[in-house]
């Protein structure tokens, strides 16, 4: 499944999304998927913010782009994978009969979409981005896991505050309007 094609999914027919493209055991496609849009995510943000880019040796853009690259194949892999844990120790609770740690992982990976916008420092839509992430997750947690939004909303709400209001900035995007 293409990037735009699986984001295009995500972001209008998440239930549906969640049902046919989460398979077990098949971590790959939102392993791309979520490097792709912290890829754009975060060249859009160190574009646009002033300061936002670390330089080093005056080299701005060799810079930027050394970041990014650190991010998308070192810290967004790793950050999603310690997220999968913390989420499936959540969910052990909730549900004797759950997905696998690989759905859970897929989860939280296309759920991060509408962040693809994130880095656009208008406070409003980066706020708008980072709800309906943590909406998305809620759907897909229950989804795939076969729970109601409620034990989903429980279950999601610390990887969401960590994904969507800290990584993607949504509490400091609520901070700036209030």
């Amino acid at each position: 499944m293409g990037l735009l094609r699986a984001w295009l999914g995500v972001m209008t027919t998440p239930r549906e999304f969640f049902q046919n493209a989460v398979a077990p055991g098949d971590q790959a496609p939102g392993l791309v998927f979520l490097t792709g849009i912290v890829a754009i995510e975060e060249s859009v943000r160190y574009a646009l913010v002033p300061g936002a880019a670390p330089v080093l040796s005056d080299r701005p853009v060799a810079t930027a782009v050394l970041a990014v690259l650190v991010t998308v194949v070192l810290i967004a892999p790793t950050g999603l994978h310690l997220l999968a844990a913390i989420q499936t120790i959540l969910l052990w609770p909730i549900t004797e009969d759950r997905a696998g740690i690989s759905e859970t992982v897929q989860v939280l990976a296309y759920a991060t979409a509408p962040c693809v916008v994130a880095g656009i420092p208008w406070p409003p839509l980066q706020v708008a981005a980072t709800g309906y992430g943590s909406l998305l997750l809620v759907a897909g947690l229950s989804t795939v896991h076969g729970i109601n939004q409620l034990k989903g909303m429980l279950a999601g709400a610390i990887p969401a505050a960590l994904l969507y209001g800290v990584a993607f900035g949504g509490f400091d995007a609520v901070g700036a309007i209030v």
